[in-house]
């Protein structure tokens, strides 16, 4: 069946590739999403993905830690995340590359639009590496930041909840699920989506959102074809 979309920006946490251990990597987890990457491609897709880093570092627990310095630990953190992907897609027959938003050539090259746009055009699967590269802003941002620059047509925000609920339905037996939201009922209502430079970012360039569960990797492919999941965000 035929995506629904051309390019897309996928969103990942790095809780997400430790699997149940909570730390570290889990590669059959991570096999299991490069494999539902892979049929995306296969469906025509263009994919871009930004990945977390909290599997191995979270900078907002650093405690007594200097912000900057624990917030370039985090991006650090997401290079190591991004390579596995590669690796991993590389090996299922997907030709992918990492661009990193910090200089080490040693590892991956550095970020630039053009160069994304010609890999994602020439149908490798790009991994957006160090967030923004700048302390003080998430990978949700850096997500919102490079959807807008190789003009993606939505984010696929991939999480552990199966969309937008208008309070934690893992503690609240009465939560309610939004089926669609503006962002500006995101930022109006202070909903969890993601932080509120991301959601304005979001709200400013017009990117979609699409909020989903992870905990089954198909849904990614669901949502390709415009399957009714999780929660979409737009104006």
């Amino acid at each position: 069946m035929q995506s629904k979309y051309k390019r897309i920006l996928l969103k990942l946490s790095g809780e997400v590739l430790a699997g149940e251990a909570g730390k570290g990597l889990d590669f059959d987890v991570v096999t299991t999403v490069c494999k539902v990457i892979k049929e995306c491609v296969d469906m025509g897709t263009q994919v871009g993905i930004v990945v977390g880093g909290g599997n191995f570092w979270r900078g907002r627990s650093s405690g007594e830690m200097d912000r900057p310095r624990a917030d370039q630990m985090g991006m650090l953190a997401t290079a190591i995340n991004s390579l596995a992907l590669q690796d991993t897609l590389i090996q299922l027959g997907v030709d992918a590359k990492v661009l990193t938003a910090l200089q080490m050539p040693q590892v991956a090259e550095i970020f630039t639009k053009s160069k994304a746009v010609e890999y994602l055009e020439a149908g490798k699967v790009v991994i957006f590496g160090c967030g923004t590269g700048n302390p003080f802003f998430s990978t949700d941002t850096a997500a919102a930041l490079r959807a807008a620059e190789i003009d993606a047509e939505i984010i696929f925000k991939a999480t552990n909840v199966d969309g937008v609920y208008d309070k934690d339905p893992n503690k609240f037996a009465d939560a309610v699920k939004y089926d669609e939201l503006t962002h500006s009922e995101v930022l109006s209502k202070g909903l969890k989506v993601m932080d509120s430079t991301a959601a304005s970012l979001c709200r400013d360039n017009n990117i979609a959102i699409l909020v989903f569960n992870l905990d089954d990797p198909q849904n990614i492919v669901r949502a390709l074809k415009g399957e009714n999941i999780g929660t979409v965000v737009k104006e």
